[in-house]
């Protein structure tokens, strides 16, 4: 009579921190990428170690070489189980969006975030839709509402993404400048800040100057301070200043700025991945 499958020996197979030796990460990492996105041993039995075979030791390999070349985890983890939604798919997305399906655009972004990353959806998937809904009403379709729904969806994703713990003695502040309501690039920011790591203090859409200064005094050592503004009419010097007078390293983002004059000691940023690279 069959009693069901025997429990693998303890030889059957390799343990953690054997696996760890032999790829050269730490044991730590290889639990992470277990629980996280299912790479690795599935037995559990009370009491035993997870023991791993040559077959995860192969997916973890291809995993570690996606890495290498630039791949999140979670993006490597779909890839090598077989699961990784397309690089850049907009078409996907503009579906979605244009159908008024706010659900089915989340998950698709949200997808493409776990696959490849805050800064890769951003730059190869949120922006070229933008610019492709941007493109049909310059030939006169009314797309204001899908432009909404896309970047109302855009934030929802990018809250979701874990707040990392702001470093003591260095405070990073996102803040748009007073009369500027896009925050949707902070939103962005943030959330590839912290899948780095990195945490910063987000004060959003429309921060007074006299906010600006309180923020400031309240941080304990270094501030780093960026400053988007998307129209020049809200790219406002006086934010700026308040940033030089209180000792901040100050960055501004956002076309807002291309024609104001600023303090030397100010650094314009041009993209998502400069702006996290002088933030971390």
């Amino acid at each position: 009579m069959l009693a069901g499958p025997a429990p693998a020996s303890d030889t059957a197979g390799y343990t953690v921190r054997a696996v760890a030796d032999r790829l050269g990460i730490p044991t730590a990492t290889l639990r992470s990428w277990n629980r996280r996105y299912a790479v690795g041993p599935t037995q559990a039995r009370p009491g035993k170690h997870r023991l791993y075979t040559e077959a995860d030791i192969a997916l973890l390999e291809r995993m570690l070489t996606l890495i290498r070349d630039g791949a999140s985890p979670a993006g490597a983890a779909a890839a090598v189980r077989g699961s990784a939604v397309p690089a850049g798919d907009r078409a996907a997305l503009l579906e979605a969006a244009f159908a008024l399906d706010s659900s089915g655009t989340v998950e698709r972004i949200e997808a493409h975030v776990r696959a490849y990353g805050v800064v890769r959806t951003w730059e190869e998937l949120c922006r070229p839709a933008f610019a492709d809904i941007v493109a049909r009403q310059g030939v006169g379709e009314n797309c204001i509402d899908i432009e909404h729904l896309l970047s109302w969806s855009i934030a929802a994703v990018m809250q979701r993404v874990r707040t990392a713990p702001v470093v003591a003695g260095h405070t990073i502040v996102l803040a748009c400048t007073g009369g500027e309501t896009h925050a949707l690039p902070l939103e962005v920011l943030r959330a590839a800040l912290a899948e780095q790591g990195t945490g910063a203090r987000m004060l959003g859409a429309d921060v007074p100057t006299v906010a600006l200064a309180g923020a400031m005094a309240r941080a304990a050592g270094p501030v780093s301070l960026l400053l988007w503004s998307q129209r020049e009419s809200s790219a406002l010097t006086s934010a700026v200043l308040a940033g030089v007078d209180a000792g901040a390293q100050v960055f501004v983002g956002g076309p807002g700025w291309d024609w104001v004059t600023l303090p030397a000691e100010v650094t314009r940023i041009g993209s998502l991945a400069e702006a996290v690279d002088a933030l971390s």
